[in-house]
């Protein structure tokens, strides 16, 4: 059976809705989210520059050059098969709404397994949104699968929890071009 979400380093930020599992009982799952007054068209033009650059740590996600802080309305037409944060591929989207990406296959893959992502920005109130992130997280390889999964949750929990800081601050205070 496939554990859910409790506690560190698997939920971090406000409880997401419990979303189906795409794959075998194996797979963890992770979320991540944040609470926002940005709306969710404002977090959704963000979440499409994810297609230039990973807004986390820069120096080590982003080969030290800083995430644009300008958002490119043209990020925002999406094909399913884009490259999204160079070790990513989006496999579906809801336009306005939510991306879902899959770990390229390759080194990326062999490094951190068959990850499977959903960013998600709705709106909760009038003045409120959160966006999310759901991982989906089978075990890395054969040998200690689940341990490089437990460690791989921490380090993803230590990077996404700055994407998503930084996300909201550029949705709630940043321009488009």
């Amino acid at each position: 059976m496939h554990r859910g979400p409790e506690g560190l380093p698997w939920a971090w930020g406000e409880p997401v809705p419990e979303l189906p599992v795409p794959g075998p009982d194996s797979i963890r799952v992770a979320t991540r989210s944040v609470i926002t007054a940005a709306s969710t068209d404002r977090l959704f033009l963000w979440l499409c520059q994810l297609r230039r650059a990973p807004y986390s740590y820069d120096w080590i996600d982003n080969l030290g050059r800083r995430s644009p802080r300008r958002a490119d309305p043209q990020l925002c037409e999406l094909e399913v098969g884009q490259s999204v944060m160079t070790i990513f591929t989006l496999t579906s989207f809801e336009p306005g709404a939510s991306l879902m990406l899959r770990m390229n296959s390759g080194w990326p893959r062999r490094a951190f397994g068959d990850l499977r992502l959903q960013y998600r920005a709705e709106a909760l109130s009038p003045q409120r949104s959160r966006l999310s992130v759901v991982m989906w997280m089978p075990p890395i390889g054969r040998v200690f699968g689940s341990q490089r999964r437990y460690l791989l949750a921490w380090g993803d929990l230590f990077m996404m929890r700055k994407q998503l800081l930084v996300l909201r601050e550029l949705a709630e205070h940043h321009s488009a071009v």
